[in-house]
């Protein structure tokens, strides 16, 4: 049944074949077959591999063919894609691979660029890194051997297979080769590396006053610059490295929809394509939209789960996971509105049952109502503000939610939704835990902006709805209650202290924060999902 499932999904939502015999049998295989052959003059252009005789006993590593259908931002196709990929995982550990470990831009890391590019008036432009991957290369004590494409073994092979000398997309350390490679690229053109993400790089020229920030997540890099000539030099400058597809100004970023009004210094994002493709591929393009993404009623448990024979069965055929995975790249992208029911319901990912699966399509009923909202920033001017909430009422394992958000010009640019690694025992105990983690990506943030934009030189505000915490976390008040708390905890204190985040009071109708740790009725979702700055356009 899942395959099945797989099948038809696929069909309808247009997806592509998973393998060479199935995109054979399609009507538009010319189209990949022209992308096949596109792939093969690429890496023999790169010297991907040489032919060699492989020594007895030698792992070779197999191949096969993974098929890409490019979508523009309205959801059209736009580019066929085919990619010969190793299949790494009959790579051996110590022997044919060491490190694994190559960062992509944060989310709120590339959120904050947009949202601080917007307000500098900075270019906004993008660009791909054609076959990023066969860029890396392999280290002479790096021996690795592949077998030949599938359906396309060159004529004078023999018994010869492939011996790979440039890093290849399913090896183990492609990834780690390729962010080395365009870091050592990145550095000779004089970007530096940022401290608190490693894959966002800028440069300054303080006396021209001309800043260039890179935001890099694998091959797809977004930039912003003070004018176009930097960008045209940047993309100049890359091209004589690697090959360089220029994508023109930034609209269209990790399936993500972005357009700037100029006029009116906003710029928007949305996902509308994209929750599109997943009711279609779950089958609920007709649902009814709903004005909340989790009942406030419902109270979902453990105890709900299938135990016997007839519930696993029935439950057996229902795509619980791929559906929670699906709204969990929503919720991290562009709606926080929709975080705490996502995060909620994958508690249950391991032996969901059926009152869990209703609670999973109750936020597919919400974001098919909420799909044209747009998360914006420009329209309020403000600067880097936060707010950081607990849920009151204790969850199944006593552990409170704690939630915070972060504000630049009116949008969300970042965000968290989580379960506390603690047992609380009291109220002003899970707050005052939540004013730390907020506290905490606080500094983050003011580090990341520091870095590549300037330094802020005001305290960060963090706003709480709880009077207790934020007196705990000036002196210490309530000693008695509280002396049990983890001494990393009041860390808080220190922060408060030095002058860099000043914890501010805010009433529970204004705190933004309070839809990220329980569910809420729908004028209360409705009027923070706004604060956030999701908004229609």
């Amino acid at each position: 049944m899942e395959y099945a499932f797989a099948a038809v999904t696929a069909d309808a939502e247009a997806l592509e074949p998973r393998s060479l015999v199935e995109a054979k049998r399609r009507p538009d295989w010319p189209l990949w077959e022209k992308a096949i052959h596109e792939e093969l003059s690429t890496l023999k252009m790169t010297g991907t591999w040489c032919l060699e005789e492989a020594p007895a006993g030698a792992n070779i590593i197999g191949s096969k063919w993974v098929f890409k259908a490019k979508k523009d931002a309205a959801g059209n196709i736009a580019r066929y894609k085919a990619h010969l990929v190793a299949q790494g995982f009959s790579q051996i550990g110590g022997i044919d691979y060491d490190d694994t470990f190559a960062p992509v831009a944060k989310l709120s890391s590339s959120r904050a660029l947009i949202a601080l590019a917007n307000r500098l008036r900075l270019v906004l432009h993008q660009v791909d890194i054609k076959g990023a991957y066969l860029n890396g290369i392999l280290r002479e004590d790096e021996i690795l051997y592949m077998k030949h494409p599938p359906g396309y073994t060159a004529p004078d092979a023999g018994n010869r297979v492939l011996r790979l000398q440039k890093a290849l997309y399913g090896l183990k350390q492609a990834g780690r080769h390729w962010y080395q490679t365009f870091t050592h690229i990145l550095s000779q053109l004089g970007f530096t590396q940022c401290n608190v993400d490693q894959a966002v790089y800028h440069k300054s020229n303080l006396k021209a006053g001309e800043l260039t920030v890179i935001a890099v997540h694998v091959d797809d890099c977004t930039i912003a610059a003070t004018d176009q000539r930097l960008v045209d030099d940047f993309k100049r400058e890359l091209g004589k490295h690697v090959e360089v597809t220029d994508l023109g100004a930034l609209h269209w970023m990790l399936g993500i929809k972005v357009r700037r009004d100029w006029d009116s210094g906003t710029i928007h994002l949305s996902q509308h394509a994209y929750i599109d493709a997943i009711l279609c591929r779950f089958n609920f393009t007709d649902l009814k939209p709903l004005s909340l993404p989790m009942d406030v009623q419902c109270k979902l448990s453990s105890e709900q789960s299938p135990v016997s024979t007839a519930e696993f069965a029935a439950m057996r055929d229902i795509p619980y996971r791929e559906a929670v995975g699906a709204l969990n790249w929503a919720a991290l992208s562009t709606h926080p509105d929709i975080s705490f029911a996502v995060s909620t319901v994958a508690c249950f990912a391991s032996n969901p049952g059926p009152v869990h699966w209703e609670a999973v399509k109750c936020i597919f009923h919400y974001v098919s109502g909420t799909r044209d909202l747009w998360l914006s920033y420009g329209e309020v001017q403000c600067t880097l503000a936060g707010y950081t909430d607990a849920d009151g009422s204790m969850a199944e394992d006593r552990c409170a939610i704690s939630g915070y958000a972060f504000l630049i010009d009116g949008g969300a640019v970042s965000w968290s939704s989580k379960c506390q690694e603690i047992v609380s025992l009291s109220t002003t105990e899970s707050e005052y835990v939540a004013a730390t983690h907020g506290m905490k990506e606080a500094l983050w943030l003011r580090s990341l902006i520091s870095e590549t934009f300037g330094s802020l030189k005001d305290a960060t505000t963090l706003f709480s709805d709880n009077q207790s915490a934020i007196a705990l976390a000036q002196d210490h008040q309530y000693h008695a209650c509280t002396k049990h708390i983890d001494v990393r905890y009041h860390f808080i204190r220190w922060v408060i202290d030095q002058g860099v985040v000043r914890l501010v009071y805010c009433p529970t109708e204004d705190m933004v924060a309070d839809v990220l740790t329980k569910a809420l009725p729908s004028p209360k979702v409705k009027h923070f999902a706004a604060s956030l700055g999701l908004r229609a356009k």
